[in-house]
């Protein structure tokens, strides 16, 4: 399980929701996406007074990730990101 935090540049914002909007069908549309639907929430940080999304999904299986890298669809979603991120956090998660 992975917990994802994006933290859009200031004016950024919707585009970047629109962008994490698309994670979840091209990841789905390849295959490499676990079986539980996506979760996203739009959080406001109180104390930095700033925006971020934050994602929770599960991959398919171990290799995912790795092969998600070399996957044009994919690919598309990800690599416009990177303008318009100020900080993008990955975590692995998991119940204790």
């Amino acid at each position: 399980m992975n917990v994802v935090t994006y933290v859009p540049k200031v004016g950024k914002e919707e585009e970047l929701l629109a962008l994490v909007k698309k994670h979840e069908p091209a990841l789905r549309s390849v295959g490499l996406a676990g079986p539980e639907p996506f979760r996203v929430w739009k959080a406001f940080d109180i104390r930095k007074q700033r925006v971020s999304f934050i994602e929770q999904f599960a991959w398919k299986d171990g290799r995912s990730s790795d092969v998600a890298h070399q996957t044009p669809e994919v690919m598309a979603v990800w690599e416009p990101m990177g303008p318009v991120l100020e900080e993008l956090i990955i975590c692995e998660v998991e119940p204790i």
